[in-house]
């Protein structure tokens, strides 16, 4: 590492950090098909009307 001054702190900090946000990437996708078979039988149209009453709440 001395040769190339490589240090090792921040390849580390930045490994880590590359790991952590590929997992919460996998449990988000999870979640999401889990959230999509759980919603698969409500039609679009009343999906759009939820949303829409949602954001005029606000």
């Amino acid at each position: 590492m001395d040769k190339y001054g490589v240090k090792p702190g921040p390849v580390i900090r930045e490994a880590l950090e590359r790991e952590i946000r590929r997992r919460i990437l996998e449990e988000a996708e999870k979640l999401a098909r889990e959230l999509s078979k759980k919603v698969s039988h409500i039609p679009d149209e009343e999906i759009a009307r939820i949303i829409r009453e949602d954001r005029e709440a606000r």
